[in-house]
């Protein structure tokens, strides 16, 4: 049951599913996409894009790979989006693209309440999505094994947000006191931005600890923070 009242959250998740072009074409190129809404027409997904990379080059390899993918119906382009806000990279290329309804996890994401706050980005193979949702943990959880199984989807949870006055952190409160030190340092050294700036290997070895256990650390505090906000 949803929450009566109260603040929701924003959730930052890095998700992986099968037949997924966007992730197909991104591991494949250097280039990223951005999404901007998903839409059924005519019993096709309709996807709005930016594609984006270092160079025109890169943005071309992209695209011809978009289209090229046997998961894609068609695809065709709007404005060159290159500088403009957010968009990462040097050059970047609006795109409109249809596929199968079927192959997208936007559906099962919104329909338990998992509400984009952001566009979607996409690179390297991997999807991050940030969602505002007003749920209770159990439920959080449950939804997204839901997602997980129904899927084949790998999601993480990345990072927890209280989206007041434009997104502030939620207490520490209760973390143990080396949750919170390994917490705070990887916040500090952006570790959460998109894309990251530094390594878990690096955050490691600042802390002069293995991968395994800052990542062991990290996943303990987000679980903690993901609880009856």
């Amino acid at each position: 049951m949803a929450r009566e009242g109260g603040r929701g959250a924003r959730v930052c998740l890095d998700i992986w599913h099968p037949d997924c072009w966007t992730l197909q074409v991104t591991a494949e190129t250097s280039g990223g996409l951005l999404g901007h809404g998903v839409h059924e027409i005519d019993g096709l997904a309709n996807g709005r894009f930016t594609a984006y990379a270092d160079t025109t080059e890169e943005v071309d390899e992209l695209v011809a790979a978009v289209r090229a993918s046997d998961l894609t119906e068609s695809v065709w382009e709007t404005d060159d989006h290159a500088g403009d806000a957010g968009v990462p990279g040097s050059a970047a290329r609006g795109i409109v693209v249809r596929y199968d309804l079927g192959n997208s996890i936007n559906d099962a994401l919104v329909s338990r309440g998992f509400i984009p706050d952001e566009p979607v980005r996409m690179q390297g193979g991997r999807e991050r999505w940030t969602v505002l949702v007003h749920e209770t943990r159990q439920t959080v959880h449950e939804r997204l094994e839901e997602i997980r199984e129904e899927r084949n989807a790998d999601i993480d949870v990345e990072l927890i947000t209280a989206p007041e006055n434009g997104g502030g952190m939620f207490r520490t409160d209760a973390l143990s006191e080396r949750q919170r030190e390994v917490y705070e340092l990887a916040r500090r050294r952006d570790y959460y931005t998109w894309p990251r700036e530094v390594s878990a290997a690096s955050l490691a070895a600042e802390l002069d600890i293995s991968k395994a256990t800052l990542l062991e650390h990290l996943r303990k505090a987000e679980s903690k923070l993901l609880g009856d906000y």
